[in-house]
């Protein structure tokens, strides 16, 4: 029998499966009894799953990036698909076959690089271009950008997001850039591509997305001004002259900026053109991703309406039955 992935589970289905367990926690509901709450994976996506009744020695039983055959029935709850377990038993990693489990971009990962490259290779500026060069050479930084989820969970968080991000505003930036001519360009493209690259360190993701040591003590915009230096200081062997000063400077305050204000973790706000962009287009991506995103997933809430979103603050309209917007010869009404 083949397995039931998340995305073709709906309201009433019985699980007798495996998934990858993350997010683990042990609760207590209401009147005091202890219940397991877990998130459910495999590569389509997660489900929120509870086990009711379930004390410390079922919790300590598996950990975070475990495997489980699970026994259950999928229910809606407040327009929300979830889970309510019978039993979980861990299996073993060599029994099941990893890839099963972990989302991967829809997009062609060969492609992207295409257009990537495209992308940085006709940079006007020889230093800008040079730098590039100097990350795109290096084996180890794109065996992991082309790999790293672009987060753990808020958007782009499949294995191949963090290029499928960052090419996105790559196409993005080279239509924008040419709206303000007193933007520096080639700047723009070159802090599209850094800005997040401190993630490949940032981040574990060989099994469950999470965070590694390095991410939590330092954060992927230090991470990412690191990586920076070590790299330019490679680019005189390709231009016989180091980085301007100014350049690498601005590229510097562009990570460090790129989040947008101090409560969102930036330790600088933008304060130049394009670090000003830079911050637009992430905002933008990052935004319509999770959009996109909650439409399409919600297949099993039968409301016009997805649940809500708290990181956006609101619930978006799906739209009502074919035809209400229409008048009845089909034309939309003025």
């Amino acid at each position: 029998m083949s397995r039931r992935y998340v995305d073709q589970l709906r309201d009433g289905d019985t699980l007798d499966d495996v998934y990858l367990a993350t997010d683990k926690l042990l609760k207590v509901n209401r009147n005091g009894n202890p219940f397991i709450q877990v998130d459910l994976r495999d590569r389509t996506g997660s489900v929120q799953a509870r086990f009711w009744n379930a004390g410390d020695g079922i919790f300590r039983s598996f950990e975070n990036g475990d495997f489980l055959h699970v026994d259950g029935k999928a229910q809606l709850f407040q327009g929300t698909l979830q889970v309510i377990l019978n039993s979980l038993e861990k299996v073993e990693a060599q029994k099941v076959e990893v890839a099963d489990f972990l989302p991967h971009t829809e997009q062609d990962v060969g492609k992207l690089m295409e257009r990537l490259r495209t992308h940085l290779l006709r940079l006007a500026n020889p230093h800008l271009r040079a730098l590039c060069q100097c990350y795109l050479m290096d084996d180890g930084f794109m065996r992991g950008f082309t790999t790293c989820p672009a987060g753990v969970k808020l958007h782009h968080a499949y294995v191949g997001g963090l290029l499928e991000h960052v090419v996105t505003m790559l196409d993005i930036a080279d239509k924008l850039a040419p709206l303000y001519p007193a933007v520096d360009r080639d700047l723009v493209m070159v802090g599209v591509f850094l800005h997040d690259t401190g993630k490949i360190r940032e981040l574990s993701y060989k099994r469950a997305f999470g965070y590694t040591d390095e991410g939590q003590l330092v954060g992927h915009l230090a991470i990412g001004l690191t990586m920076l230096t070590e790299l330019a200081a490679k680019v005189p062997e390709l231009t016989g002259e180091p980085m301007p000063r100014e350049v690498l400077l601005r590229l510097q305050h562009m990570i460090l900026s790129h989040h947008g204000t101090l409560e969102h973790g930036s330790p600088r706000v933008p304060m130049t053109p394009e670090a000003m962009l830079l911050h637009a287009i992430d905002t933008l991506d990052t935004r319509m991703h999770m959009v996109i995103r909650d439409l399409k997933e919600d297949r099993n809430n039968p409301t016009a309406w997805t649940p809500y979103n708290a990181n956006l603050g609101r619930r978006f309209y799906k739209g009502g039955p074919a035809g209400d917007l229409l008048g009845s010869s089909g034309d939309a009404y003025d």
